[in-house]
């Protein structure tokens, strides 16, 4: 769990003396009926003042953010948020945080949505202020708060402050009104309130014309003039004074901040350069940074003369100095003293590691050029930062430290390999691991670690450095996994089994289930099955339940292919009850189960209850993290619109999918742009589901896999459409040709849910040829396989064509409830697609003709010399009689029809 260091989250304390500033408080007032109120002006303008001193008089709640550059990681930024929230709304975001902290966390747009689902249902309105935005300088933070503010329901109002403006669509808040912008021109100090800081602030009096002259001189910049009013402390030349400086903000801060220094006592002085150092400021560590014994009375001292100190908390235990003065000391510090930085740097590495910050500790290492103890120390915090999943601020760590000095750390360079990884830097990984490994020597069977004789390895955490072996091993299997190197993941998983005793269940159960993820791969799936199976009942016994529910995805989804459905369900309910039996929060994995019963329920034609389980797991993954994979919700839900009819939807869905699907070690044998190409297909968009199978470089002729099989399915289906629009024999014989050869290889591996619909495939090929006994050979064979395991929309997603074969094969007699429950499903399936496409648009003159003559034994150029117009005006007739009345075949336009009493 990532620490929460409290004083981030904590409103700045209302200075007694403020100067009022009752224009902009209107403003920001008025802009809370908006979503969003930006807050953006160089260093120096009194921004935090000004929303400290708002937030203290609207009476909402308000949560407050101070970032830094820590929150560059997006977990981490995400935490501190929920964290910041949670200091209004108690336990808000739970589900999020245990997202975050597993070992795979949804996509951000995921985990935003339950957050902004829980916001949406509060009764109270409230205020979320997120400080210094400007330090974020990290893609993805700016995509997840752009998401957020798109979103935000209306209990929230978000504030940013910030010196920059953010990567937000800032141009469509303000033209739908959703903006309040505050901004330099603003924020300037007008002449009555730089008269009312010099005298109420300050204690300073001033003659209107000396006001004046600093007022325009500074351009109403507040800092600036808080730094003249300090120099000005004691000056009897005021007027001199006054006329002597000039120019823009940046000389006048050097001269200012000049003169306010020199006028300082030396031990005041010697304080602020070397506590310059620190993000944040205590007594105990300035006294440790500065070797005095005065840091709490020096900071409370800087505080009462507004020397640009800010309190952090309530109880004075934590301050911050203004950034801008803060920056300025550090080059003066750099200027007098840069041979005393490195020093200050190890004295607040040394208060932060004995304090237990270690995240602060690697700061000032890495900031001290301390690269040998930074690197024992971010060694030390691998294992943490894995289980917290901080892997962007481990990556930012790490490429701080020169590259040589990992080289020689074999556990830090595996501890990279993770953070790269996570990051989808398949080929540095590579090298990192390369760089453990060559401090191993030769690895066999069970035996442990061998190191390469050599002075220069250096190694702290020695238990790690215990498994470096077979943590190597581990990675090398899942990068080859990832890559779809079967050999090399049995080689690397294999050899984990070597490496770790039988005790270490939860590495062995690593292994076990990347073997069985291999034969997957291959297409053995009942030694896949059983391997998977196996790996997950280890990783279980480890204590990692949370890992077998989300495992129980890929052992349905194997059954599944292997025709086995009421297993896949069986599974799932059985994991499903002992996820629920688990105390809270929900296990990682559960809104997935849901998932996969929906696509269950959706096959059985039980649309209403597949619905119902996708609301169940949206609803559940946005209390506790939504499903291991997102884009399978977006998956089934798009094949519920297909099923429903909504073609256009279920693109719409599928393309979403896309978006957030992520490659990962588990095979991808149902390609998300294969089910888009099986839709353009339905829609006779051919041109588009050709494009997609040049994309993939598929042809009938290809070797075949199964890892590629069901989009050589697929190919097959665009091929009979093709056949069916241009009555071209060559599409269907390469269909049926291909068919045939995914059919043998399928029967041989026992991939039946294949078998079933390449069968089916083969039926409407025929059926499309006119020849309906061919037809009805295979399609016995599927009704026969089909039967038990109670599918259903393998056959009535297939419309009218499918409905005639089945009529066929009622008169025969074969599993005959079976066969009837299908034809009053496709009955039902075939009415609504009809009201969907609104097929009380009559047919034209021309088209009943045309329909006339379908009914013939014409073949389509035939029709088109006998009516007397090309070929294409004749193909063009054609789909206009199948769009309006609901089928996609010639036999089928003309049994409508002879329904409809149109011929």
């Amino acid at each position: 769990m990532t620490p929460i260091l409290t004083t981030k989250l904590y409103l700045p304390r209302l200075r007694p003396n403020v100067v009022l500033r009752p224009r902009l408080l209107e403003r920001l007032h008025e802009g809370l009926h908006r979503k969003l109120t930006l807050i953006s002006a160089p260093a120096g303008f009194g921004k935090t003042t000004l929303v400290s001193e708002w937030v203290a008089e609207i009476g909402r709640p308000t949560a407050w953010l101070s970032l830094d550059e820590g929150e560059n990681d997006l977990t981490r930024f995400l935490t501190y948020l929920i964290a910041a929230l949670q200091t209004v709304v108690p336990n808000i975001g739970e589900g999020v945080l245990s997202a975050l902290q597993s070992s795979q966390s949804p996509p951000t747009e995921a985990i935003l949505t339950g957050l902004l689902n829980e916001i949406s249902v509060l009764p109270d309105r409230f205020v979320l202020v997120l400080d210094d935005y400007h330090v974020i300088d990290a893609r993805p933070v700016d995509s997840a708060l752009a998401y957020l503010v798109e979103h935000l329901p209306p209990p929230m109002h978000l504030v940013i402050v910030t010196r920059e403006d953010p990567s937000l669509p800032l141009a469509r808040l303000r033209a739908r009104d959703l903006l309040t912008e505050l901004r330099v021109a603003d924020l300037r100090f007008t002449s009555s309130e730089a008269a009312a800081f010099f005298t109420q602030v300050m204690g300073l009096t001033l003659s209107a014309q000396d006001i004046a002259a600093l007022e325009g001189r500074t351009e109403g910049w507040i800092a600036g003039l808080q730094f003249a009013a300090l120099a000005l402390q004691d000056r009897r030349d005021i007027s001199g004074f006054i006329r002597t400086f000039a120019g823009d903000h940046r000389y006048i801060m050097d001269y200012l901040v000049e003169e306010v220094l020199q006028g300082q006592p030396e031990s005041v002085r010697s304080f602020l350069l070397q506590t310059s150092i620190l993000d944040r400021l205590s007594g105990p560590l300035c006294d440790a940074v500065t070797g005095q014994k005065d840091g709490f009375a020096q900071l409370e001292a800087l505080e009462r003369g507004n020397f640009f100190v800010i309190a952090l908390d309530d109880r004075r235990h934590w301050y911050r100095y203004h950034h801008l003065f803060a920056d300025v000391l550090s080059v003066r510090l750099m200027t007098e003293q840069s041979d005393q930085v490195s020093t200050l740097h190890r004295r607040a590495r040394r208060w932060y590691e004995k304090n237990g910050s270690t995240s602060d500790a690697i700061h000032h290492a890495l900031a001290g050029g301390d690269f040998e103890r930074a690197a024992d120390l971010i060694e030390l915090a691998v294992p943490e930062m894995r289980r917290s999943r901080q892997d962007a601020t481990l990556r930012d760590w790490l490429k701080a430290l020169p590259n040589e000095l990992i080289h020689f750390r074999p556990v830090l360079s595996v501890g990279y390999t993770w953070a790269l990884l996570a990051g989808g830097e398949l080929e540095a990984a590579h090298a990192r691991l390369r760089d453990a490994e060559q401090w191993l020597g030769p690895v066999t069977g069970a035996s442990s670690l061998t190191p390469i004789p050599s002075g220069q390895m250096v190694v702290v955490d020695k238990e790690e450095f215990r498994r470096l072996p077979a943590a190597i091993a581990v990675y090398r299997a899942a990068i080859a996994q990832v890559m779809g190197d079967v050999p090399g993941t049995i080689k690397y998983a294999r050899l984990v089994l070597d490496l770790l005793p039988e005790e270490d269940y939860l590495g062995r159960g690593a292994a076990a289930s990347l073997l069985g993820l291999a034969s997957w791969t291959n297409g053995d799936l009942e030694v896949a099955h059983q391997a998977f199976a196996d790996g997950l009942a280890l990783v279980q016994k480890a204590g990692n339940l949370s890992d077998a529910i989300s495992g129980t995805i890929a052992l349905a989804d194997i059954r599944i292919a292997q025709g086995r459905l009421r297993e896949a369900m069986r599974r799932y309910e059985r994991s499903l009850r002992e996820a629920l039996a688990w105390s809270k929060p929900v296990l990682q994995g559960t809104a997935d189960l849901y998932v996969g019963m929906s696509e269950l329920y959706r096959e059985k034609n039980d649309l209403d209850v597949a619905m119902l389980y996708l609301s169940k797991s949206k609803e559940l993954g946005e209390r506790t993290g939504l499903p291991l994979n997102w884009s399978r919700w977006y998956v089934a839900r798009a094949r519920i619109s297909e099923a429903q009819g909504d073609l256009d939807g279920s693109l719409n869905h599928l393309q979403e999918a896309e978006h957030l699907y992520r490659r990962d070690i588990f095979p991808n044998v149902r390609p998300i742009s294969a089910l888009k190409a099986r839709v353009w297909a339905r829609q006779e968009r051919l041109d588009e589901a050709f494009g997609w199978a040049r994309e993939q470089s598929l042809s009938v002729g290809d070797d075949l896999s199964y890892i590629r099989e069901f989009e050589h399915i697929t190919l097959a289906r665009v091929l009979l459409a093709r056949y069916k629009s241009d009555q071209v024999d060559q599409s269907v014989f390469e269909s049926l040709r291909l068919l045939e050869r995914l059919l043998k290889a399928a029967e041989d591996s026992g991939r039946t849910g294949s078998v079933i619909e390449i069968l089916i495939l083969q039926a409407l090929a025929y059926q499309a040829q006119d020849d309906i006994p061919a037809a009805l050979v295979p399609l016995r064979r599927a009704l026969t396989l089909a039967a038990p395991e109670g599918y259903v929309r393998v056959f009535v997603d297939e419309g009218s064509p499918m409905a005639v074969l089945l009529e066929e094969v009622a008169r025969h007699a074969i599993v005959p409830g079976y066969v009837r429950q299908l034809l009053s499903a496709t009955n039902a399936n075939e009415d609504r697609t009809l009201i969907k496409q609104g097929l009380i648009e009559p047919l034209s003159e021309r088209e009943l003709e045309v329909l006339q003559l379908l009914k013939t034994d014409l073949t389509g150029p035939e029709i088109a010399r006998k009516l007397i117009v090309s070929l294409n005006t004749m193909r063009t007739h054609t789909k206009n009689i199948y769009s309006k009345l609901g089928v996609n075949t010639r036999r089928a336009a003309v049994r409508r029809a002879e329904e409809l009493d149109l011929l």
